[in-house]
């Protein structure tokens, strides 16, 4: 168990189409022996779209977790402070998300948690899933990749002919990413074939 003892902030943020990946990276965080805090954008938490609702994820996550997701801003605070994380994972990382933390704006619980980590010197881990990585959010992906203590799961183009700018990434490597940034060290390769 390789994050045994480790508290790891997971947050989960409005890419409706990738909860059941989340959902699946947080078991593969809680099978390494992580202690995960699970934390959700305000839209997840608003937002009902053909994947389900924001109150069943939430029950999803509190039984996997044993902990009630928090959902404030004024919740999210305390992970700086009082409550600090060894590692604050945000996932899936959508193009909104990127754009806001890139440029230091924290209007949701999961900007919040992720510039609360910073502020520890703890890493944030960043598992990106955008249709514009490689159009309007490239200078933001830019900035947050020469960022100190911002680590992203590796990612590539998902569908490069049908959608040349969208960028995503193998979920399946969340563990071993959280692992190299808790040394302080990006997992490579950080491109990779998505297609």
């Amino acid at each position: 168990m390789r994050l045994s003892g480790k508290i790891i902030g997971f947050g989960i943020t409005a890419s409706h189409h990738n909860r059941l990946r989340a959902l699946d990276a947080m078991q593969r965080l809680l099978a390494e022996g992580a202690s995960l805090v699970p934390v959700f954008s305000t839209s997840v938490m608003t937002t009902e779209t053909r994947f389900g609702d924001g109150q069943t994820l939430a029950e999803q996550v509190a039984a996997l977790t044993g902990r009630t997701p928090i959902t404030t801003i004024p919740e999210a605070e305390p992970l700086g402070p009082s409550q600090p994380l060894d590692c604050m994972v945000v996932l899936p990382c959508t193009g909104t998300t990127l754009a806001k933390f890139a440029n230091a704006i924290n209007d949701s619980p999961v900007l919040m948690a992720a510039k609360a980590t910073l502020r520890n010197g703890r890493p944030v881990v960043l598992a990106i899933s955008t249709n514009d990585g490689l159009s309007l959010n490239a200078a933001n992906l830019a900035r947050l990749l020469a960022a100190k203590n911002v680590f992203f799961v590796p990612f590539g183009q998902d569908n490069p002919q049908a959608k040349p700018t969208s960028l995503d990434a193998d979920m399946t490597l969340i563990a071993e990413t959280v692992l190299a940034a808790l040394e302080g060290r990006q997992l490579q390769p950080i491109l990779i074939p998505r297609s």
